[in-house]
């Protein structure tokens, strides 16, 4: 896959190029220096922009490092018909912004970070992403045939808003960061922590090129993080020392309060065809539940290695 990647940028004197972080994580996991697309010209391309999912800060540090661009995060939905955050360069926005963030708000959207309760948070504290509604031009109007549902699903737990129904959290500069969507939020002993937090702390390790993190049922934390991880070509190194510094890595970035213990390795995670973790089938899996594979899923025999490396464990 990394050879083609490279070779039709080269070929095609392609400027810029729009793709989600699982491509570029898989090019990464087979080719973990690039050593293959260094044989072809891309001094044409200028811009990589990332989108689909939420691109850990590890990933988007090796695509600067390789590609030697500007990479750039940001965030819309299939609902909205248009970006909700970007750098909007015409804007005055930077072509460097902060580690993790999906850029700026994009004229039209007024973004608010909310609570369970309806109260807005504070700066840099995780919650619900909503938009103050009317939304702007473009946007949905409702779902085929289920006037109802759209109501309910996107307008009646916050009225006056339209809910995302993805949580993150706004810095002090007006960044906007996307973490995870709101079911992928997992109560610790009455904490809420973001999976996607959690993930980009795994993949902060070296040894590792890609992670999933769901929910796994506990008796007195109610849930506690359980973490699919896959390593890196040519990594050699014994996998209990290994697990141990990846538990080390998540206390130290995220902290205790996350009782992040547990690891496994396997060697693919399932994903949808546009590169998203189906959390809620992974989550059936890893709590022993039956679980669906949606005709989105790349890969369906990928449920059943995960399921076997699981039941390995037993």
């Amino acid at each position: 896959m990394q050879v083609f990647f490279f070779r039709v940028l080269s070929e095609y004197g392609v400027v810029a190029l729009f793709t989600a972080p699982t491509a570029i994580r898989a090019i990464r996991q087979q080719d973990p220096e690039a050593a293959l697309g260094k044989q072809y010209n891309l001094t044409r391309f200028r811009t990589l922009f990332v989108a689909g999912e939420r691109c850990d800060v590890d990933t988007l540090k090796w695509c600067k490092k390789i590609f030697k661009v500007p990479v750039l995060d940001h965030w819309w939905q299939t609902e909205t018909g248009s970006p909700i955050t970007a750098s909007c360069i015409g804007l005055g926005n930077s072509l460097t912004p902060p580690p993790g963030q999906t850029g700026k708000l994009v004229p039209g959207y007024n973004v608010v970070i909310l609570d369970d309760n309806k109260q807005p948070v504070k700066v840099k504290t995780l919650g619900n992403i909503v938009v103050k509604l009317p939304l702007p031009p473009g946007a949905f109007l409702g779902l085929w045939k289920n006037e109802e549902l759209y109501k309910e699903l996107y307008f009646q737990k916050f009225p006056g808003y339209y809910d995302t129904l993805d949580a993150g959290y706004m810095d002090e500069e007006g960044y906007l960061y996307v973490m995870s969507r709101v079911d992928d939020v997992i109560n610790v002993a009455g904490h809420r922590i973001s999976a996607g937090a959690i993930e980009e702390a795994v993949l902060s390790h070296m040894a590792v090129a890609d992670c999933a993190v769901v929910g796994q049922e506990d008796r007195l934390k109610g849930h506690v993080p359980f973490a699919l991880c896959v390593l890196k070509n040519g990594i050699d190194v014994e996998e209990e020392q290994l697990l141990e510094e990846i538990v080390a890595r998540v206390r130290e970035e995220i902290g205790p309060v996350a009782a992040f213990r547990k690891v496994v390795i396997v060697k693919q995670i399932p994903k949808t065809r546009s590169g998203k973790i189906p959390r809620s089938a992974l989550a059936s899996l890893v709590n022993g539940k039956p679980y669906k594979i949606t005709p989105t899923i790349e890969d369906p025999a990928a449920f059943k290695h995960v399921e076997e490396v699981l039941e390995g464990l037993k």
